[in-house]
């Protein structure tokens, strides 16, 4: 009985949990509060679905709402019904008010498992006021994690996040990680040595498959990396283990703890980190072990208190890395947006990744041309145009495309890169097939066609080789002399045209597959 009745509950939720905020509050929730005692245990799925739907799309006043009533079913006089509501109340984005009133509660709980219940959500919405009553001793039967209590109050603070303006004072054994797509590793490497001011304050140390190493000779800020467009993100190397006798071998706990309680990872956290250090372990290779990362938590707390682990919004990640060199640990700023292409209005899908389209535009060397007049015949969200126009600002840009979406975007992107320049009455995007769009050109009149066009993955192309020589004919007929031709190529195929001449051919990682980044020079 007890089972179909836990199958009753879970189809109920199942089926609550598609309804709108709408529906649920003007139907369920007055049903559920009009039922008799037994029949509102059977629809405990209610609570439940109101503290994930209103969380997701519910909107602030409705939330509002959705607070006051779960309050009242906390102090409901059935233990289940407060529990649910318990359970329900962390994702309503509960504060203070909240924490009181299950402080309160808990002085009368009355069962084992209803104080369970109690830990576990005041561990998640818990502040100073249960840090104070667990040190006075005054919540015995709760098990409160203090890491926990004190990653919350963390998480209240107003200035919390990473500084890309502090000064990291250079340490020894630190180590950066700059990685970047299979392909781009030279890329990376010149676009650093471009950049007089980032030699004077890193050296190249090692160039790897997918990541180039730095090291710093003086103190720098993340800001200072940050300039550098084409790689995907950024490590500092807190150290490895040797390789695992087998695949999901047991790590080892007490030197990873000691790794991220480091004397290293605690320089860079504190300098780098606004408000509090928190941070969430990343495992790359295994599915993540709740009791192991309990475990390296509570351990890296005890060596280091100002180091806090969190799941929720931390502005670090530590990530475990398995690999058969071994088991790495790396520091990364959760960057998120990344503060490079703030310009980025909007996306569409099948986009370019930004690091990509930076390296298109980089290799294309916009600004080669006093006036330059560039085309992406598949311009989708516009990336490729709007790292061009960092370059150029000037530059007049054309963009084409079949989604109505996509041009809109494209040019809310482009519009953002030069609004403070007042040029986008130079940047031109029309919804049309690309071939349609050529006769916004004279011959010769380009100077850069660039794009990284539809590969036939994403975005199915009836005739991928037809579609490789319609660019090459084009680029042909369209480009003045010198004017470059710069794609993602997902065929060997090489232009029959010989007025355009290779320059570049790098086989690059485009996030499903390797296809070859080109660039042309018309003769």
């Amino acid at each position: 009985m007890k089972q179909f009745f836990q199958k009753r509950i879970k189809e109920h939720y199942q089926a609550l949990r598609l309804m709108s905020p709408d529906t649920l509050w003007s139907i369920e929730v007055p049903s559920f509060n009009a039922s008799e005692p037994r029949e509102r245990l059977q629809k405990v799925s209610v609570i439940r679905a109101v503290g994930v739907v209103f969380a997701e799309a519910g909107t602030p006043a409705q939330k509002k709402a959705a607070l006051a009533w779960l309050r009242e079913l906390v102090n409901d006089p059935e233990e289940k019904i407060r529990r649910y509501a318990m359970a329900a109340l962390p994702k309503m984005g509960s504060g203070e008010e909240e924490e009181r009133q299950l402080l309160e509660l808990a002085q009368n709980a009355v069962s084992e498992r209803e104080t369970e219940f109690l830990s576990k959500t005041l561990e998640r919405i818990g502040g100073s006021e249960t840090l104070k009553a667990k040190r006075a001793a005054r919540l015995k039967p709760l098990l409160l994690n203090e890491q926990k209590l004190h990653a919350n109050i963390a998480r209240r603070e107003e200035k919390i996040g990473v500084s890309m303006e502090a000064i990291l004072p250079v340490f020894p054994g630190l180590r950066i990680a700059l990685d970047c797509r299979h392909g781009l590793e030279r890329i990376v490497v010149e676009e650093f040595q471009s950049s007089a001011l980032l030699r004077s304050v890193f050296e190249l140390h090692a160039v790897h498959d997918r990541w180039i190493e730095l090291r710093a000779k003086r103190a720098f800020s993340l800001g200072q990396l940050f300039t550098l467009r084409c790689f995907s993100g950024i490590a500092f190397l807190l150290g490895n283990l040797p390789p695992l006798p087998r695949p999901g071998a047991p790590l080892d706990e007490g030197a990873i703890a000691h790794m991220i309680s480091s004397d290293l990872s605690a320089h860079i956290l504190s300098h780098f980190s606004q408000g509090a250090a928190r941070y969430r372990l990343e495992f790359e290779s295994r599915q993540a072990d709740a009791p192991m990362v309990a475990r390296l938590a509570q351990s890296v707390f005890g060596r280091r208190p100002a180091l806090l682990n969190d799941s929720r919004e931390a502005p670090w990640e530590i990530g475990i890395r398995e690999s058969v060199r071994g088991v790495f640990l790396e520091l990364r700023p959760r960057l998120r947006p990344d503060p490079r292409f703030a310009y980025r209005q909007g996306d569409v899908p099948a986009a370019s990744h930004p690091p990509l389209a930076a390296a298109l535009a980089r290799v294309a060397q916009v600004g080669g041309f006093e006036k330059e007049r560039i085309w992406d015949p598949f311009c989708g969200s516009g990336l490729e145009l709007a790292e061009c126009l960092l370059f150029h600002k000037d530059a007049e840009v054309f963009g084409t495309d079949l989604s109505a979406r996509a041009v809109r975007v494209a040019r809310a992107n482009a519009g953002a890169v030069v609004s403070e320049s007042g040029t986008a009455e130079r940047h031109h995007f029309r919804e049309c097939d690309y071939r349609q769009g050529t006769d916004m050109f004279e011959p010769g009149s380009l100077t850069l066609m660039i794009t990284n066009p539809p590969l036939g993955k994403r975005v199915p192309v009836a005739d991928l080789e037809a579609l490789v020589k319609d660019i090459f004919a084009l680029a042909d007929r369209l480009l003045a002399p010198g004017g470059r031709l710069v794609f993602v190529n997902p065929l060997r195929l090489r232009p029959r045209q010989q007025r355009l001449r290779l320059q570049l051919s790098d086989m690059v990682d485009v996030g499903f597959a390797h296809f070859h980044l080109e660039k042309y020079v018309a003769q």
